[in-house]
């Protein structure tokens, strides 16, 4: 593990930061009493940012590839960042001003490790800018019948970077929030 505990370059959390992981590793939250309602939702929300990631990433491979139609590629891009990007603003927007502070109140442990997801919330944030600024690059030409093949090369790379640090923090934020619910309950929202 680096010392360097910023989102780009941290491969996980040290061990002072998951402190009920070991108490609650993943392979046992699902038959945990307190598993249902805000846990299972969170982790839903988490896998639905995950895949919509995987699906943008595929649509652009795909038309780096030659197998989709060009306009067709531009309205689903189109439609599913902006999902993608409104939807992890807001959930995100959510954990900051409400769920993060009433969580980091359960548990004095975690407070760094809220910190630190708190921090991961800013980087996003400008990772969600250059996602945003490389699919835009992509739909002007599409839009404009032209080609759009360099831009979605650099699209591509973009998503692929921001699903590495989107994928690091929502494991991250799981590490610290699941077992923290598992233990106190969710009666605090």
């Amino acid at each position: 593990m680096t010392d360097d505990l910023s989102l780009d370059a941290r491969d996980g959390l040290p061990p002072e930061m998951k402190v009920l992981l070991e108490t609650y590793p993943r392979e046992t939250w699902e038959g945990h009493p307190n598993f249902q309602g805000l846990t299972a939702f969170w982790l839903q929300m988490h896998g639905k940012f995950r895949a919509v990631q995987t699906e943008l990433l595929q649509l652009t491979q795909d038309f780096l590839d030659g197998k989709t139609d060009p306009m067709r590629y531009g309205a689903a891009t189109s439609r599913y960042s902006g999902f993608f990007l409104e939807g992890l603003h807001g959930h995100h927007n959510i954990e900051d001003h409400h769920y993060f502070p009433l969580m980091v109140a359960l548990d004095d442990r975690v407070a760094r490790a809220f910190d630190l997801l708190d921090a991961d919330h800013h980087a996003l944030s400008h990772h969600m800018n250059a996602l945003a600024d490389a699919t835009n690059a992509v739909l002007r030409p599409l839009q404009n019948g032209e080609d759009a093949r360099d831009p979605a090369g650099k699209l591509h790379g973009v998503q692929s970077d921001f699903q590495t640090f989107l994928d690091r923090h929502l494991t991250d934020e799981e590490d610290v929030i699941v077992p923290l619910i598992l233990e106190y309950g969710d009666n605090f929202h």
